[in-house]
């Protein structure tokens, strides 16, 4: 009973603990939002002045009085500057975007370790994403159904299993969210796990971002293993 109270709380801690990750996360997405948006808005303005600028500097000089083209001249080494801020602004906007807009490095958990969490199959993180589908269809395409033919023929619950995976591709743990109800079931699900294992090291950005990832899904056995 005191092992079960104790698992108990610790799962509690773990929900707490992964709650709290998610939530500086959001907070972490919003703000990078709020910065990218004040950028590109002071780009827009940049781009503008560079406008304004440079169409003074190009005014017909038969229009131009003397005190005029010598603003003008004054003011085009300005419009340059201006122009070559807004193009900078917009390069690094662009490269952000071809990132996939992963979010800024978390913080680390209370264990000392990044962690992120993908509970679905999408993610503003395309790393993550990317990373997990690698993983999904390793298991599935590896005849990975001989280890639980049998055991599934027998009534069950769709198992939900997360998986935390570290950096090199090695498995930290398994967690069943929902268990199959069915021991063997259970069972043959961590030996594929480990049998597919290691699932190779995070790429280099996903690695900037997170020491191990918790990849959660759910178990479905018909001609073959099946993840949604």
């Amino acid at each position: 009973m005191r092992r079960e109270q104790e698992a108990a709380r610790l799962e509690a801690a773990r929900q707490e603990a992964i709650q709290q990750e998610l939530a500086r996360q959001e907070l972490a997405r919003q703000e990078q939002a709020r910065q990218e948006q004040a950028r590109l808005e002071e780009a827009q303005r940049e781009q503008e002045r560079a406008r304004q600028a440079q169409a003074q500097a190009t005014q017909s000089p038969v229009q131009q009085g003397p005190a005029d083209r010598s603003q003008a001249a004054q003011l085009a080494p300005r419009a340059e500057r201006l122009r070559a801020i807004a193009e900078q602004l917009a390069r690094e906007s662009a490269g952000r975007d071809r990132a996939g807009g992963a979010p800024g490095v978390p913080p680390p958990t209370v264990s000392g370790l990044r962690r992120g969490w993908l509970f679905g199959r999408s993610d503003p993180n395309q790393d993550l994403v990317q990373y997990a589908q690698a993983m999904g269809s390793k298991i599935e395409l590896n005849r990975t159904l001989d280890m639980v033919r049998e055991a599934v023929k027998q009534p069950h619950t769709q198992p939900v299993v997360t998986v935390a995976v570290r950096a090199d591709g090695s498995v930290e743990k398994v967690t069943f969210e929902t268990s199959s109800g069915v021991a063997a079931i259970d069972d043959g699900i961590r030996r594929i796990i480990a049998s597919q294992a290691p699932y190779g090291p995070f790429p280099p950005a996903l690695a900037r971002q997170y020491d191990v990832v918790e990849i959660r899904r759910t178990w479905l056995f018909d001609v073959a293993v099946r993840l949604q």
